[in-house]
């Protein structure tokens, strides 16, 4: 997910109720859970690429790269 942060990662799950993504940020000591959310339509949302990378930019006390 190069539109949330250099990388974020994304993990993508379909079950009979749906579709469900989970950004991600993996570190060689932790993995950053920044948002999960159910898929609605083929395009992931602004709100919910909004979300993630501000969830980033709080982890990393800067601006997104």
């Amino acid at each position: 997910m190069s539109r949330v942060g250099t990388g974020v990662k994304e993990i993508r799950v379909r079950a009979t109720s749906g579709a469900f993504r989970v950004m991600y940020l993996a570190t060689p000591t932790t993995v950053f859970v920044l948002h999960g959310f159910v898929k609605k339509s083929r395009r992931t949302t602004e709100q919910d690429i909004w979300v993630a990378r501000q969830r980033l930019k709080a982890i990393l006390g800067k601006g997104c790269q």
